[in-house]
């Protein structure tokens, strides 16, 4: 049986998604759970690959237990989450269709990037403070070149060894945000104080967000123009962008799913 797995994790626990060699990953803790909740190996495959120390609220993947493995869906989530470690939690389990596929059945996949100007002792686990002021006018004017089908191999990690570099990007943009210890009792804070990116493509390229947020602040600085996003997309390489920021700040938000006659396709 094909299980649709929702879930969301701190990733500062794990060397990112993919299971590796002598190091801890989502997918490799969720593997483990799996074969001690049915008693064999189970392959857990997942919408996508994120880096060392990146999270993901509502991350979706699937899994294929045998049918006596456990009786009901409820029971499989309530199971996994006494078994998983604190960094991760199951939110809902439930039945697939056989053919559906988490990684290549995702039309589009979502990033949030949470940044703040001022020392905040609440936000420092999952937000990167900022040591100079940016102009979120100009970042997102040079945010709008990403818009569109382009070959993004400046923005990808050396060695990432992608069949193609080429993503489809449909949304790309920087916005205040409130964080609740803001909103619901007033810590001291200024307008602008914080900003959050968010970025949503059909694919994205190994290191490929962590790098276009280093660039766009690159242009909120000052230090470029916003026509060098442009720039970069047509003829740079990875030399020629900006750092990649911190992976903690940065979170997979979603992966969108295709619709039949108006019923998800698993």
């Amino acid at each position: 049986m094909r299980y649709k797995i929702k879930l969301s994790y701190d990733g500062s626990a794990f060397c990112g998604w993919q299971v590796q060699n002598n190091a801890e990953t989502v997918q490799g803790a969720l593997e483990k759970a799996f074969a001690t909740l049915s008693g064999t190996l189970v392959n857990i495959t997942g919408a996508g690959r994120t880096d060392t120390g990146v999270n993901a609220i509502n991350y979706i993947a699937h899994a294929e237990l045998p049918d006596n493995a456990v009786p009901d869906p409820a029971r499989i989530r309530y199971k996994l989450n006494a078994i998983l470690p604190k960094e991760v939690a199951i939110h809902e389990v439930s039945e697939a269709n056989p053919e559906f596929h988490a990684r290549f059945d995702a039309i589009s996949r979502e990033y949030h990037y949470f940044v703040h100007m001022h020392k905040d002792p609440f936000c420092e686990k999952f937000s990167y403070r900022l040591r100079f002021p940016v102009d979120m006018e100009r970042m997102n004017e040079a945010a709008a070149h990403l818009l569109g089908t382009h070959d993004f191999s400046c923005f990808e990690k050396t060695g990432g060894n992608n069949a193609t570099s080429i993503c489809k990007v449909s949304h790309a943009r920087w916005e205040p945000y409130s964080p609740t210890h803001v909103s619901m009792m007033g810590y001291p804070c200024t307008d602008g104080d914080y900003m959050v990116f968010t970025i949503k493509a059909d694919r994205f390229l190994r290191n490929m967000v962590r790098a276009v947020v280093g660039s766009l602040l690159e242009v909120g600085r000052g230090k470029k123009e916003p026509q060098w996003i442009e720039e970069l997309i047509s003829r740079g390489c990875r030399s020629d962008a900006g750092v990649s920021v911190p992976g903690k700040a940065l979170f997979f938000s979603g992966a969108e799913y295709g619709c039949e006659d108006g019923e998800n396709k698993f």
